[in-house]
């Protein structure tokens, strides 16, 4: 279990994220067409997970826009922007916005991704959303970088994640 603070406040997720040199753990996840996609189908590829609460509040949606600047310049590199959002709700914010070089992945269904990954908030009124965090895996899968942000309302460290590519 992780403790991080929304607005000062301590709260918990369900676990810790993987460790780095590690195996990433497989995950299941909908597109906003609705159709799954694994981890498997990003083989070869550089990842880097952006993942939060709602893309639909403010320091989210900052996240989404400036991992889709700086992914403009990324080689072999793919930006997934995960959250529990509805599918619907993702391709209505990127398309409103014209972001075109993320992808935003949807665990709404299950929430396994965030159990899985050690991000479900389990407390609090973010109960069953995931924490924001980053991920960066390489293109064999292997978890090159992780970061828990520590305060919700905090964006993650975008260069020191980019750095890790």
């Amino acid at each position: 279990m992780a403790t991080i603070t929304l607005g000062g406040n301590p709260i918990n997720t369900n676990g810790e994220l993987p460790k780095t040199d590690t195996k990433a753990p497989e995950f299941s996840l909908k597109k906003t067409d609705l159709s799954s996609v694994s981890l498997t189908d990003y083989v070869g590829s550089k990842l880097v997970l952006n993942i939060f609460p709602s893309v639909d509040t403010g320091v989210c949606a900052a996240s989404v826009r400036t991992f889709n600047t700086k992914a403009s310049g990324l080689e072999n590199t793919k930006v997934l922007c995960i959250s529990r959002d509805l599918p619907f709700a993702q391709n209505r914010f990127c398309g409103a916005e014209g972001l075109l070089n993320v992808e935003t992945l949807s665990d709404f269904n299950t929430g396994n991704f965030g159990k899985h990954y050690g991000l479900e908030i389990i407390e609090g009124i973010f109960s069953g959303l995931h924490a924001r965090a980053v991920i960066v895996i390489d293109e064999n899968g292997v978890v090159k970088y992780t970061e828990l942000v520590s305060e919700i309302g905090n964006e993650p460290d975008y260069d020191k994640a980019l750095a890790s590519l």
